[in-house]
């Protein structure tokens, strides 16, 4: 097995299909935990949240979550990662931020349902544009800044597409979705970028020092 394939996060992995056959099951195996392993971060995460009496949408390190994965495990793990998540959450399992709706597919039809059924696009999104950079013309930090930063676009344009159809107002759902998390992204924006780049940055030392 090459040196590359032995790095678990970073979005760069060998596809499992390059490696000798007698490695495949065991990088299979590897890659499926990583995935399991990432759903489970951002259930943890999930779990730190804040409601808000005059919104039904509450502040929630979900997003950090599901902007880390994307950043450090690739848009393809990424991806399957989120929808993983989603299954367990459809599945009745306890991963989605606390709820009067119980979690499970209440939750995910209820108002925050667009916010959630963007979540595996979200990944793929700042795990696509994170690998762009791979000739390094961009700071890393930078670079995974702006990845967040377009895939928050995209998180935002699903959950309040969804709340507008559920309130039949765009201008509510803007107000009842935007307005009071803009600034609370943007720090999730910059704590996902900085978590990235220097994990980034850590492999990137660790694989050179084993060579």
């Amino acid at each position: 097995m090459s040196k590359m394939a032995t790095r678990i996060l970073p979005a760069h992995s060998l596809p499992t299909e390059a490696l000798p056959s007698s490695s495949r099951s065991l990088e299979f195996a590897k890659q499926a935990g990583i995935v399991v392993g990432a759903s489970l971060f951002v259930a943890l995460c999930a779990r730190v949240t804040v409601p808000l009496p005059f919104t039904p949408v509450p502040l929630t390190m979900q997003n950090f979550g599901v902007l880390a994965v994307g950043l450090m495990l690739g848009s393809r793990r990424g991806f399957a990662a989120l929808a993983l998540y989603l299954a367990e959450g459809a599945a009745g399992l306890p991963v989605f931020s606390p709820s009067v709706l119980g979690g499970g597919i209440a939750q995910i039809l209820g108002p925050t349902g667009g916010f959630l059924m963007a979540y595996p696009l979200v990944a793929f999104v700042a795990g696509w544009l994170y690998e762009r950079n791979s000739t390094r013309a961009l700071p890393r930090f930078l670079w995974a800044a702006v990845s967040s930063t377009a895939a928050e676009i995209v998180l935002f344009a699903g959950g309040l597409s969804w709340l507008a159809l559920q309130t039949h107002s765009i201008a509510l759902a803007i107000r009842l979705g935007l307005y009071w998390f803009i600034f609370a992204e943007i720090i999730k924006i910059l704590m996902a970028a900085a978590v990235a780049s220097r994990w980034d940055t850590l492999s990137g030392a660790h694989s050179k020092h084993a060579d």
